[in-house]
């Protein structure tokens, strides 16, 4: 059986004791601020504006493409350098197109290499990515 090619996806991608999200959504939704403040905050940075998928043994792997390996956009500020980490485990996706609108919303997944995993909307508040770090940090969300 063929492994499947890695998928390049327009993203940030942040982590948090080697697990990481994904955060995806339209240019100008939130993507890069989003990620800024999560590290503002410990996480540490994967990737800005293209993320690289790896399905590698049971798990789909987030990198950078080299070119881009520890820049963010930070915008109205422009190109910021950080320190990055690479290959970390995929364990949540946050796609900044939808906003939540439920208090406690049900259960949602996205799908990358055969692997469902859970997928967030947009919160519009301030504890977001206080809550996402939260979440990386935890082992199970059970």
């Amino acid at each position: 059986m063929d492994t499947p090619e890695p998928l390049i996806v327009h993203a940030t991608a942040v982590a948090v004791n080697e697990r990481a999200v994904l955060i995806k959504g339209a240019s100008g939704s939130g993507k890069s601020s989003l990620g800024l403040d999560m590290m503002a905050r410990g996480a540490a940075l994967i990737a800005d504006d293209r993320v690289i998928l790896t399905p590698h043994e049971g798990a789909v792997l987030l990198s950078c493409p080299d070119p881009l390996q520890g820049k963010i956009e930070a915008r109205g500020v422009g190109i910021l350098y950080a320190d990055f980490v690479d290959a970390v485990e995929l364990a949540l996706v946050v796609d900044m197109d939808h906003v939540e609108t439920e208090r406690m919303p049900p259960s949602r997944g996205i799908t990358y290499f055969n692997q469902t995993f859970p997928l967030l909307h947009n919160v519009a508040s301030q504890h977001f990515p206080a809550a996402i770090m939260q979440y990386l940090r935890m082992e199970s969300t059970d």
